[in-house]
């Protein structure tokens, strides 16, 4: 990859399932080491749920969540790995983009970027 694409701390993402794709607002967080999708999201889509489980530390506790192979893309790029599944209905972003995704897209994160821009 060349020049270096910058993240603001919101970016759309489009969701790659079957024969369909969808936009979502996603949160970028350097501070998550997996990616994360919201169950109902994941199922609306069609994402087949993997029998592998990651652990997870967040802010409700240490849990375990299965996981879902998806492919996104992000600023124009397309990456495919694992998301965690998560109940994030109550969260503004039925999305996060975690360090798995911004290490192979090598995105750079500037919290100071606009939204969506």
């Amino acid at each position: 990859m060349g020049e270096r694409v910058v993240l603001g701390l919101i970016e759309d993402v489009v969701i790659f399932a079957n024969d369909a794709e969808e936009v979502v607002s996603a949160r970028i967080d350097t501070g998550a080491t997996t990616s994360s999708i919201d169950m109902h999201l994941a199922e609306k889509l069609g994402l087949k749920i993997s029998e592998q489980e990651k652990i997870v530390k967040s802010a409700s506790g240490i849990e375990k969540r299965h996981l879902v192979f998806a492919k996104i893309s992000i600023k124009g790029y397309e990456i495919e790995d694992y998301f965690t599944l998560a109940d994030r209905h109550h969260m503004t972003y039925s999305v996060l983009i975690g360090q798995n995704i911004l290490k192979q897209g090598e995105f750079i994160v500037d919290p100071l970027k606009g939204e969506n821009q």
